[in-house]
């Protein structure tokens, strides 16, 4: 299994992260992407990269979570990094109207600038859109163009919504809420394509059933994955082969690569 979405440089994880990753390797988990939050979790993301390299993989963006007054500010730190090192892809990006709308004109900027880097540097972009899919998609649909690709990331949309989303060329990531009893996934995930699916826990937000309330990791990654197998009446494996190879698409990893 690949774990497209995970936190796992953040305070929660730093007593026990060797702990976490052995966890993470013996659920079969071969990869982690890292998306960036702001600047603030730049240099604990990097060091655990460094750490662990091939297995915990970072990206740079921007959360809109953190897009305030001083958004370019952050945005400066994040293209200074891209332009110093090679990143697989922009994000943690996007949209937020769950927690504050009072910085939504900042978010859709930051989300354009970003947008254009993405295409200057071909890089995929990981969307959050918390209370936003449709006007996150309406903005990606404005903006796409074949140099665009990416996934949404903690999707909890409708089938429509899923098709517009494959329209564009994007993937989309299932995580935790697939298992949650009220999420309504469970109608939406039988119709998804299975060429558009992506597994993430979100770590350590979003835990699945039935460890819900407790802190995420991404061994739990497996429950996503069984879960997801069983609504879209499958074998486990088959659906961690094709969602494998989905996140190398995505990220654009060549298989030779893997083995290189």
């Amino acid at each position: 299994m690949i774990e497209t979405h995970a936190h796992i440089y953040l305070e929660l994880f730093r007593n026990d992260l060797g702990d976490t990753l052995e966890r993470a390797r013996g659920a079969g988990v071969s990869r982690i992407y890292m998306p960036n939050i702001d600047r603030t979790s730049i240099d604990d993301m990097l060091e655990v990269e460094a750490a662990h390299p091939d297995y915990c993989i970072a990206t740079m963006g921007l959360h809109p979570c953190s897009v305030k007054k001083d958004f370019e500010k952050e945005l400066y730190e994040v293209e200074t990094w891209l332009n110093r090192r090679d990143f697989v892809a922009i994000g943690e990006m996007g949209t937020d109207l769950y927690w504050d709308k009072t910085f939504i004109e900042q978010q859709v900027e930051a989300f354009r600038i970003q947008v254009q880097w993405a295409k200057d540097l071909e890089k995929p972009i990981i969307i959050h859109c918390r209370e936003s899919l449709e006007m996150t998609i309406e903005l990606v649909e404005e903006l796409k163009d074949d140099r665009l690709t990416g996934v949404f990331h903690c999707f909890g949309g409708t089938p429509e919504q899923a098709k517009r989303i494959k329209e564009l060329g994007f993937f989309i990531g299932l995580g935790g809420v697939t298992t949650f009893k009220n999420s309504g996934m469970d109608k939406v995930v039988p119709d998804l394509d299975l060429d558009q699916i992506v597994l993430e826990t979100d770590s350590p937000y979003l835990t699945p059933v039935p460890h819900r309330g407790k802190r995420n990791e991404p061994s739990y990654v497996a429950l996503v994955a069984q879960r997801v197998a069983d609504l879209k009446e499958m074998s486990l494996s088959e659906l961690i082969r094709i969602t494998s190879d989905n996140a190398n698409k995505l990220f654009k990893v060549a298989v030779d690569d893997l083995h290189s």
